[in-house]
């Protein structure tokens, strides 16, 4: 069982990178869950390796299972949140629009 990587974790990043310049939030947190949730995911493959009891194997391809399903809806809510906010999908920068937005906010 493997997961379906729309971004990468270096893509990832640099939407975080860009909440931190701009303080935009949103898409930064979702960006965030996704993180961990192939965290969360790696982490279950690593416990279901080695281990001997069914009982065992089962609860972490359970976790697992539920897991990859979460990560699609939020990979999938990303990527919405981007198109709908124009970000560019290949560069993953923000919208001038919405820079300009907060260099105003702040000028306030």
């Amino acid at each position: 069982m493997e997961l379906n990587i729309e971004y990468t974790n270096k893509q990832l990043e640099k939407i975080l990178d860009q909440a931190v310049i701009y303080m935009c939030a949103c898409p930064s947190q979702v960006a965030e869950q996704v993180i961990r949730l192939r965290n969360l995911f790696a982490y279950q493959k690593n416990c279901m390796v080695g281990n001997e009891t069914a009982l065992s194997i089962k609860t972490h391809q359970l976790i697992a299972e539920a897991t990859s399903q979460a990560h699609d809806v939020m990979q999938a809510c990303l990527h919405d949140v981007l198109v709908h906010e124009n970000w560019d999908l290949e560069t993953l920068e923000m919208p001038a629009n919405l820079r300009q937005l907060l260099e105003k906010t702040i000028l306030k």
